[in-house]
């Protein structure tokens, strides 16, 4: 069976123009509203880990062949293999996003990393073609 292959750089367009958008937000807050300097220092808080991944241009990863399911993010990587996989838990949470959970033999869990992981329904279907279990629950808090 073919190999799932999925890489994520951060350096991508999207990226580049939300970092852009907020910026010039910030810029337009303060020259037609007057903001006050710390507030729009406040406000640039929170695009400054996305600068940072755009300056580091890091890189995550899945790939799920039929020995086993790899992943990688940034500097932390893991392996699996199928045999160990008792089931995988897909939790779609309050803000739509997707997280996967491996759940393996010995009821141990595994948390991939949301950045390594593709597109859910595609990742779902390359799994049920190897004859994983998957759940799915929707709006789950934990």
């Amino acid at each position: 069976m073919e190999p799932l292959r999925y890489t994520r750089r951060n350096r991508s367009p999207r990226n580049v123009a939300v970092v852009i958008l907020w910026l010039a937000g910030l810029g337009a807050l303060g020259l037609f509203f007057g903001a006050a300097w710390w507030l729009l220092g406040l406000l640039a808080v929170p695009v400054l880990p996305l600068v940072w991944d755009i300056w580091a241009d890091t890189a995550a990863g899945l790939e799920l062949d039929d020995a086993g399911l790899h992943w990688f993010s940034g500097r932390r990587q893991g392996t699996v293999g199928l045999s160990e996989i008792q089931r995988l838990r897909f939790d779609t949470r309050w803000d739509f996003s997707v997280r996967v959970t491996l759940i393996l033999t010995g009821d141990k869990r595994v948390r991939l990393p949301q950045e390594a992981t593709p597109p859910h329904r595609a990742f779902e279907a390359a799994l049920q073609a190897r004859g994983l279990d998957v759940e799915r629950h929707h709006f789950t808090v934990f």
